[in-house]
């Protein structure tokens, strides 16, 4: 399965009726250029889920430097990811390597 797709089985995997209402999974770009990648965590298994931060070609805060740079963190119920312009592929990919080996937890 591509990447786009694992991401469409894991948020159909959440939606259960109230979960789609109030949370879910964003993406945007940036005036820097790049892109973000946003995805709530409430009610999810990842919850309480440790995420050890990523942060690559990224200078004093977290400021981009060129365009192959990446940053991905949790942030209170949320995942975030940014990176270059290029990097909207390893962002999904980054955030699916964490949560697929998270769906099993209780």
């Amino acid at each position: 399965m591509n990447p786009l797709d694992r991401l469409e089985a894991w948020y159909l995997r959440q939606c259960n009726g109230d979960w789609e209402h109030q949370y879910g999974v964003k993406i945007g770009t940036l005036d820097n250029p790049g892109w973000t990648l946003d995805v709530d965590l409430t009610g999810t298994r990842l919850e309480s889920a440790r995420f050890d931060t990523i942060a690559e070609n990224v200078g004093p805060g977290n400021h981009p430097e060129g365009n192959d740079w990446v940053h991905c963190q949790v942030e209170g119920l949320k995942w975030r990811g940014a990176g270059g312009p290029r990097k909207l592929g390893r962002l999904v990919e980054e955030f699916l390597a964490w949560a697929e080996r998270h769906e099993d937890d209780p």
